[in-house]
């Protein structure tokens, strides 16, 4: 790993990042009110598919590609 490298936020992963699950908490935050999560190839569905459980609105994307809004359809 090396200093700036972006990786992934799953607990005690290491990996380096390729994706941003883009997210929200709707009962809290407006479609404006972006949070992103780091993934790894291995990880990326598994964060995704955690947030969606709790019926969070996800938008999955590379790094490197922001998003300004997660509406509850994507």
């Amino acid at each position: 790993m090396t200093k700036g490298e972006l990786i992934c936020s799953r607990a005690q992963c290491g990996a380096k990042a390729n994706w941003n699950v883009n997210w929200r908490n709707p009962r809290i935050h407006g479609p404006e009110r972006v949070k992103v999560w780091l993934a790894c190839d291995d990880h990326v569905d598994f964060l995704a598919d955690y947030l969606r459980s709790r019926s969070f609105p996800v938008k999955v994307t590379r790094i490197g590609v922001s998003v300004n809004r997660v509406e509850e359809t994507e």
